[in-house]
């Protein structure tokens, strides 16, 4: 249980990694992956029952992007270790809006991998 006089100070971090891919005809393609608009979105909030019983981790998700930015399909990568922090972190960032991915300058539909740390001071 949680004191009520301790005060927790939570703090998140967003991590969005990116690859380049080969294209078809062995020629590398220019592709840059989908980026995520930070504004677009409110930030997860801690479910009560994690902040009470003190739990923190790292949750990675993947997210598929359309062209128009928006997510398409979202899944847990790996696990924080809490199912109470990794459903809240996915349900808020699947609100968020992206840059869409592009390959030869053209936008589509890519995934991308992102990062959100749930942490307590």
């Amino acid at each position: 249980m949680m004191k009520s006089s301790r005060s927790f100070l939570i703090s998140a971090m967003l991590c969005v990694a990116a690859s380049s891919v080969m294209a078809a005809s062995s020629v590398m393609a220019a592709e840059t992956a989908p980026v995520m608009d930070n504004k677009s979105c409110d930030p997860p909030k801690y479910p009560k029952a994690a902040l009470m019983n003190e739990e923190s981790g790292t949750v990675t998700m993947g997210f598929l992007i359309s062209a128009d930015g928006k997510v398409v399909e979202s899944k847990v990568e790996k696990s924080s270790g809490s199912r109470s922090l990794d459903k809240a972190a996915i349900g808020a960032l699947s609100q968020c809006k992206f840059k869409p991915g592009t390959k030869d300058g053209k936008a589509e539909q890519a995934w991308v991998k992102t990062d959100f740390v749930w942490k307590l001071e």
